[in-house]
């Protein structure tokens, strides 16, 4: 049964990753955690979004702003490393029930996009790639604070799917490097993700074929909604 929900898990998340550019881990991880406990989906939902961005990165490659991914992948990875502590050394339920706060207000700031004329100047990368690496290496999620910053400065549909795939794959390396480090990466997180290794190749394939055909502010406000949901679990603990 174990098998059967991280494969199922897995084809949803990466079928969202593949048509809208992002949603992989902030989908899967909450949903992950229910199957198999925060200390083991963490470290094989960062081996299995690190797969997901590689080959993500290869599709959106000729859009990447260099400049704007060595600024925000500096600083992310100043942040992993707290994250990585955070998750050894912080209650499993504060965890989840910031994770979900996190969540739903990330759903709602995207599901109102406030109108604005400010656009953030370049230091705002810096504490905007921190954050993000503290929510990867914590909650394999370090998307939020990527996407409100890059909604801001208002990057063309293109270049923020590929900035988002390149630093979410240096963000990945990270983590995975983190954990394998501090020992997290045991017999059963590989089993894990050796199950879903076909689910993530068989979402990948669906997602490009869907890609053209699908409404993509519907489908943004169903994923969104989707994400506030899973926070509003995570935070009344269901």
């Amino acid at each position: 049964m174990t098998a059967i929900l991280i494969f199922t898990l897995v084809f949803l998340a990466a079928l969202i990753q593949s048509i809208s550019g992002f949603g992989f881990a902030v989908i899967i991880m909450p949903l992950i955690t229910l199957v198999l406990g925060l200390q083991a989906a963490a470290p094989m939902v960062a081996l299995t979004a690190l797969t997901v961005y590689v080959i993500n990165l290869i599709r959106y490659r000729q859009a990447i702003n260099l400049g704007e991914v060595l600024r925000l992948g500096v600083m992310s990875a100043l942040g992993v490393p707290i994250g990585i502590w955070a998750l050894g050394s912080v209650s499993e339920t504060l965890v989840k029930q910031v994770m979900g706060l996190v969540l739903i207000a990330y759903a709602i700031y995207t599901l109102a996009r406030p109108a604005t004329s400010w656009v953030p100047s370049h230091f705002w990368v810096y504490p905007a790639g921190f954050l993000a690496g503290c929510m990867g290496g914590a909650y394999n999620t370090p998307g939020p604070p990527l996407i409100v910053y890059g909604s801001l400065r208002q990057w063309p549909k293109d270049e923020f799917r590929a900035v988002l795939q390149a630093l979410f794959l240096a963000s990945a390396v990270l983590v995975v490097t983190s954990h394998l480090v501090a020992g997290h990466v045991t017999e059963d997180v590989l089993a894990s993700y050796l199950y879903a290794l076909p689910a993530l190749g068989l979402g990948i394939f669906v997602g490009s074929r869907l890609d053209n055909k699908v409404d993509r502010e519907r489908f943004r406000i169903l994923v969104t909604a989707l994400i506030l949901i899973l926070g509003l679990s995570l935070v009344i603990g269901i």
